[in-house]
């Protein structure tokens, strides 16, 4: 099948992407993506809406030694970012077709993740999508679980409504991170702040961006 995304050309996702359909049954309980990989010892790092791949291509390339899971809901970006992976050969990273607050809620076992990452998500502005955001009071409470000790959540954006929003979750979770200044992945080009395709297309529209980087805490 083919998408626009891809020119034409026809997507394949074998050996680098996952479907939440190829998933144990959900009665089965918490799994554990590190057996995905090849070397499942390695730290493993997670990407939160990885779109068409970039950040994920561009930094596995500078970490062959940390395999990396990006998820992404909309599944023309997922097959378009696992055949990337594919044709890149990024054997260390790996994507997923699933709604990411559920799979990190109901699947992700405790102290599976070195760092998160979560880059220009959906700000979801009206007011009665606001629960739909990725940031909430339950959800800083799983990234803690799932994070290891000291382990990195890191936070993007461009939407200034969205920004205080977190800013405001983030205070009320001052026992489970402490807050850090945002450092720019090595990946990231100059004048950069992580180098993902909407980074790239709102900074010619000149948007301001905000980012902060929160570090578990026992």
């Amino acid at each position: 099948m083919s998408f626009g995304l891809s020119r034409g050309r026809s997507l394949d996702t074998s050996g680098f992407g996952y479907d939440r359909e190829d998933l144990p049954p959900f009665e089965d309980g918490r799994l554990d993506p590190r057996a995905w990989f090849e070397h499942p010892q390695r730290p493993f790092e997670l990407e939160i809406g990885s779109g068409k791949g970039t950040f994920l291509v561009q930094q596995a390339v500078l970490q062959p030694e940390t395999n990396f899971l990006g998820i992404e809901w909309a599944a023309e970006f997922y097959r378009y970012a696992a055949d990337r992976l594919r044709r890149n050969q990024c054997t260390n990273v790996r994507i997923l077709h699933d709604d990411a607050v559920q799979f990190v809620t109901y699947r992700l076992p405790e102290s599976v993740c070195n760092t998160v990452h979560l880059y220009f998500s959906d700000p979801w502005p009206k007011a009665r999508h606001h629960k739909r955001r990725v940031i909430q009071d339950a959800t800083l409470e799983q990234f803690h679980r799932i994070l290891v000790s000291e382990g990195l959540l890191h936070v993007v954006t461009d939407h200034v409504d969205l920004w205080a929003w977190c800013e405001e979750h983030v205070a009320r979770a001052a026992h489970l991170f402490e807050r850090m200044p945002f450092a720019p992945p090595p990946s990231a080009g100059p004048d950069e702040v992580v180098g993902t395709n909407f980074e790239r297309k709102y900074q010619r529209e000149g948007r301001p961006f905000n980012a902060m980087t929160l570090r578990r805490t026992p």
